[in-house]
This record gives C-alpha cells, sequence and structure tokens, in this order.
C-alpha cells in the first residue's frame, strides 16, 4: 500500500477527518502518519481499543487531554543543558495538572475500559514536581518566597525604592526649590530618576544633568541623594537576578531528574489524544469494530462509503467463500466504482485500527496490499493516453499482485477497440484469478458476464437501476450480470419493442420479446403502422402499384419531414395510384413519393376534428373571394385552383 492508493480510496481525507479530533500537535501528526498493519493481533488490539475509547464517551465526552502546548520546547531546552524560563515551567505545570485530571478521570473507569484505563499507569505520580513548580513560579515570575534569601532582598528593594521616591517628592515640595524648578513632576530618563530644573539654576542643585529639554530652557537633573539611593537598589537587583537565577537552575534539575516519567507521561497523552480522536470519528461515522480474519473473507452488510455520511447507499457484499472475483455490471453514475472504492476504504480503516460504518456480522480480511487501477491517470509530461496509462498501470499491479493482494479494477479495458478491450480485460482478470489475488472489477462488457457466468471463483454483481424513475438505485445485486439498461431506457422512453428485439439479438446473439409498456401509446401506433406498411412494400416491391392498389400512408394536414430536401411541410392531397402526395411547402405545392416523406406530427395530434384546412392550403385572397360568392353572384370573379401533382 503506498500513497496513490491512499489518494485514490480517499484515506488521506479520512485522515484529516480524524485529525480535526486530536487535541496536540504530535496527536494530529500521529494520525497524518497512520498506516494499515498486517499484524492480526495488532489490528484485534487497536479495535478493541477504540471499543473501549467509545464506550467511555458515551458515558463522558469530556475527556482532560492535554494540548502537549510548548513541551517539545521544553524537552529540547533541557536536551541543550539550558535553564527554564518562569513561562516553561508554567506550561510544565499545565502539562502535569492534565495528567493527574487524567489520572483521575481514568480511576472509575476501570471496569467499563480495562485495556484503555490501564495506560494511566504509564503516566508517573509527579506531584512533588508540580507542587515544587507552583511554589516557586506564580504569575510567570519567581514567587517572592521561593527561598528566604530572595524575600529578603526583594524587602530590601521596597524599602530602598520607597525611600528613594519619598526623597525626590520632598524636593518638589520644599519651598526652598519651588523656585528653581520648571515643573513639579519627578520623571524618569534611562532608570534614572530626575527632576526638572531651569536653565538659570543649574548650580543650585547639587547631581547630574541627564537630558535636556528641546528648547534648551529646562534641564532633567538627578539629585545627589536620588543617585546614592538609585546605586543601593541596583546593587539589589543584581542580587536579585542571581538568586532568581539559582532558583531557576535548581528547578531546571529537579525536572530534570523527572525528564524519563515526564516523557513517559507525553507519550501516553499522546496516545489518549490519538486513540480518543479515533472514537470520536467512529461516533460521528456511526463505526464500529468488526471480525479480521487471514482467509481473505470479505462479508459487509449495511457497508457505507463513509465520506458520503448519510447519503451514503448501504452496502451488502461477500467474497472469499465460494468466489474470490466479483465482476460489478451497471450503468454510469450507478455507483460501481464507489462500491469497489467502499470496500477497499474500509479494509484500509480497518488495518489501520479504526472503525468503520457497517452493521453488526460484518467481517474483514487481512491485506498485504491493495492493488488499484482507477481514475484514468493519464499522465500529461508523458503524453500518455488514457488507455496506454492504464495498461501500464496493470503491468505493475501483475508484478506485485498474489494471493495476498486485495484487486480493484475500475472499467477495466475500456479505452480502446470494444472486441480488443473485452479480450484483454478477460485476460487480465485471468491471470490476476491466477495468481490468487482477491478481485473487484467493474466492466460494460457483456461477454466478461459471460465468463465470470462460466469460470469457477467468479461471480457477477450488478448496481440496481429503477426502470420506471430511470434512476440508479445504487444498491448492489450479487448473483446476476445486470441487464442492458439502454435497452430498458429505450423502451421506457417510447421506443418501439420490435426495434429493441432486434437490438439485443444483435448485441447477445439471441432472441428476446420486448413488449411496450403503454399498449394505446401514439408512438406504438404510429411504429405498428410503419413496420405494417414496411412489410407491405417488401411483400409487393417486384409489383407496380395499380389504382386499385393506393399507397396511404399519410392524411390531409399530417406535418412530414421530406427527407430529400430537409424541409418540411403539410400533406394536401394523395395518395395517386402511385403512391404520390401533394405536398404544400411554405407556400408552394409540390409532389413527393411516400418514400421520400417521413412522418413528423400527425394531423390528428395538431389539429381539432372539424379544422377547415383552407386556412392553410388556400390565400388569404381566394379564401375572401369564396366568402363574397357564398354570399352573392359576383361578375367576373374567378378563383384559381392549383392542386395538380406533378411528377
Amino acid at each position: 500500500m503506498n500513497s496513490h492508493t491512499f489518494k485514490i480510496l480517499e484515506f488521506d481525507h479520512v485522515k484529516e477527518l480524524i485529525a480535526q479530533f486530536t487535541m496536540s500537535e504530535a496527536g494530529k501528526d500521529n494520525i497524518v502518519n497512520l498506516a494499515p498493519s498486517t499484524n492480526v493481533k495488532q489490528i484485534r488490539a487497536w479495535l478493541d481499543e477504540v471499543t473501549e475509547a467509545v464506550n467511555i464517551l458515551e458515558k463522558s465526552a469530556s475527556v482532560p487531554i492535554s494540548s502537549l502546548n510548548g513541551m517539545e520546547l521544553i524537552i529540547s531546552q533541557l536536551d541543550k543543558g539550558l535553564t527554564l524560563k518562569p513561562a516553561h515551567f508554567k506550561e510544565l505545570a499545565e502539562f502535569l495538572i492534565s495528567c493527574k485530571r487524567l489520572k483521575q478521570y481514568m480511576k472509575d473507569k476501570e471496569f467499563l475500559a480495562p485495556r484503555v484505563t490501564s495506560y494511566v499507569y504509564g503516566i508517573e505520580d509527579l506531584s512533588r514536581l508540580l507542587e515544587e513548580i507552583e511554589r516557586c513560579i506564580r504569575n510567570g515570575r519567581v514567587d517572592d518566597y521561593a527561598s528566604k534569601e530572595l524575600v529578603k532582598i526583594r524587602k530590601q528593594m521596597s524599602i530602598q525604592e520607597d525611600r528613594l521616591k519619598d526623597k525626590l517628592n520632598q524636593i518638589i515640595k520644599s519651598s526652598k526649590y519651588k523656585s528653581y524648578l520648571q515643573e513639579f513632576i519627578v520623571s524618569e530618563r534611562n532608570g534614572h530618576y530626575v527632576i526638572p530644573i531651569k536653565k538659570e539654576y543649574k548650580g543650585k542643585i547639587k547631581g547630574v544633568v541627564l537630558d535636556t529639554s528641546a528648547s534648551g530652557a529646562t534641564l532633567y537633573i538627578e539629585p545627589e541623594e536620588a543617585a546614592f539611593l538609585r546605586e543601593q537598589i541596583s546593587i539589589l537587583k543584581a542580587n536579585e537576578e542571581t538568586e532568581v537565577d539559582r532558583i531557576l537552575a535548581a528547578l531546571t534539575v529537579l525536572v530534570d531528574e523527572h525528564l524519563h516519567e515526564i516523557r513517559l507521561a507525553m507519550e501516553t497523552m499522546v496516545h489518549y489524544d490519538v486513540l480518543f480522536a479515533k472514537a470520536k470519528y467512529s461516533r460521528l461515522i456511526e463505526g464500529r469494530s468488526v471480525e479480521v480474519n487471514e482467509t481473505f473473507n470479505i462479508r459487509l452488510k449495511g457497508a457505507r462509503h463513509p465520506l458520503l455520511e448519510k447519503q451514503a447507499v448501504p452496502l451488502t457484499i461477500e467474497l472469499g467463500e465460494r468466489y474470490n472475483a466479483l465482476i460489478i455490471t451497471g450503468p454510469n453514475t450507478g455507483g460501481k466504482t464507489v462500491t469497489i472504492k467502499t470496500v477497499g476504504l474500509l479494509t484500509i480503516m480497518v488495518q489501520s485500527g479504526l472503525h468503520i460504518p457497517v452493521d453488526e456480522g460484518s467481517e474483514i480480511s487481512i491485506f498485504k496490499k491493495v492493488l488499484l487501477d482507477i481514475g484514468d491517470g493519464q499522465s500529461i509530461e508523458q503524453n500518455l493516453s488514457t488507455f496506454s496509462s492504464h495498461i501500464k498501470n496493470i503491468i505493475e499491479l501483475l508484478k506485485e499482485a498474489n494471493e495476498y493482494s486485495l484487486v480493484l479494477l475500475d472499467e477495466l479495458g475500456s479505452g480502446t477497440d470494444p472486441g480488443e478491450g473485452m479480450g484483454l480485460a478477460t485476460a487480465i482478470l485471468k491471470q490476476f484469478h491466477q495468481k490468487g489475488a482477491t478481485i473487484l472489477a467493474t466492466t460494460h462488457y457483456s461477454e466478461i458476464k459471460d465468463f465470470a457466468d462460466k469460470t469457477d471463483g467468479f461471480m457477477n454483481g450488478s448496481m440496481e437501476f429503477d426502470i420506471h424513475t430511470l434512476q440508479p438505485t445504487y444498491r448492489l445485486n450479487i448473483g446476476t450480470g445486470g441487464e442492458s439498461q439502454a435497452f430498458a431506457i429505450a423502451l421506457r422512453l417510447g421506443m418501439h419493442p420490435t426495434i429493441i428485439s432486434d437490438a439485443y439479438q444483435i448485441t447477445y446473439k439471441e432472441e428476446k420479446v420486448y413488449e411496450m409498456e403503454c399498449d394505446n401509446s401514439f408512438e406504438k401506433r404510429e411504429m405498428d403502422k410503419q413496420i405494417a406498411l414496411n412489410r407491405y412494400i417488401k411483400t409487393n416491391k417486384q409489383k407496380k402499384p395499380t389504382s386499385n392498389q393506393p399507397v396511404v400512408m399519410f392524411q390531409q394536414g399530417d406535418n412530414v419531414h421530406i427527407l430529400a430536401t430537409g424541409e418540411y411541410g403539410i400533406i394536401y392531397k394523395g395518395p395517386d395510384s402511385f403512391g404520390n402526395y401533394l405536398v404544400q411547402v411554405k407556400n408552394e405545392k409540390k409532389t413527393f413519393n411516400y418514400k421520400r416523406l417521413k412522418l413528423y406530427i400527425a394531423a390528428n395530434e395538431l389539429y381539432p376534428e372539424d379544422y377547415d384546412f383552407n386556412i392553410i392550403f388556400e390565400s388569404k385572397e381566394n379564401r375572401k373571394k369564396a366568402h363574397l360568392m357564398e354570399r352573392k353572384h359576383v361578375d367576373g370573379l374567378t378563383i384559381e385552383v392549383n392542386d395538380k401533382q406533378e411528377d
């Protein structure tokens, strides 16, 4: 099994959906890299795990899985011998809290899921490490009480900072310095506290000028007394940093001492993350565990393609006991390809330890390879035709196939001459069968259906088609090849059964009688008339028609297609003794033999029973004259009639 198989069967898409249920990046990567196993014991264990995880979710859906946020970086820092920062300890503490909660969560699930709950014992008790981290790190920094020395230093710093603020406030509020100040505020420059002094009073206050205003009128001076206090604070800050580094280093050493236990806890958490993602997906698709065998028996009951969700039509299929090759026929878009892809995808899912959407009693065999030729596989770079691409692929499949292979072939032999394609398809099927492979193939060739009927180990199947709605039902029927839906559809749409029977005899070299579904239909009456006439003409073709034997096919008002010119006209008069009709084409009347005419729309379909055809065949002027002549005699008024039939 390779990436091409996973892509065509959409296993990659299934894994993407499962990965959405994971909490951690490590869990997501684990799902993306999920691959089938051929170890039946391992597969059964995986399926049992998912079943237990589903049972747990049904009791309590909120599983305290850690996202492992920052844990990979923490492990990397420890491996490099670097000291962890307060932020690292915060993330580590969150992970340890999740581990503690997970252990508590699994405590009352042992009877419900003994296998799954046992994994939690892989998480060691790291409560003392957690307590020490929580004691030393608070609010994203080393806490004052992390050590006695640190609390002492920070208290001294607080005292000195208060003294510094008091000193500066005294200067600002002092009447002695009031006239020297530009403003009565204390500001900061590069970590030094300064007060704004007017330029002309520079020497009145002892201190260092640290900044000047843009105009130069104001000097920012750090008073001498403030500088001394600030230096004391700086010394204390240096001592604080040293003590903080010492505490962080000590905590890092403590974490490093438990690194092995932390790694195991992370691995266990990832395992739970993956397992419960599989379980959540199982619930989404209404999946279940199935029996697994190594005897190449496939028994799927009510199987559904997991990506089609509620739209999937349940599939029931068996392979391996009485036959190991199933040939499926049916109309395009009837579900043949979905059927074989469903079997292939469900097989891979089970071998990857996933539940599948089937009914109880289903069974899947373990295959070492799932080989397939589905889709046109056309290679633009190599300029190969669709057929050539299929053949190149099948050649490679034949090299790999053996009794441990599941082979999926879609529209085998298509894309070339039907006769040669059928022969090649049959030979390929025989070769795969001789290699012992389990085969699911789709085809349109009726000859392959005959081959499957007569060959041991093969079975025909067909996708059901509802002839009344002219729509596929997407249900698989095993045991018989599909009838030609082209014939059934043509009959349903009104084609005369004689034509369809003739087509069946040409195709299958045997007779079959079809009957029109609607015996009183206009189409049947007209076709019966045409057939009877053809028989009459065929019987009497050597006899010259006489005046007593007119060929009657059309009546006045029939809309006919003139075969010689492609025009359409209306029957005006006829036939004569030679079978000729006078036909009005546009504004002219022309003579055509019945052999050159074809009924397009019958008069009784176009006009009411008492319709006045003079409206069609007489000019407006002649109709006016006739109307006048009916009312009274008009001297000199005549009507010219041109209805002479000419050859």
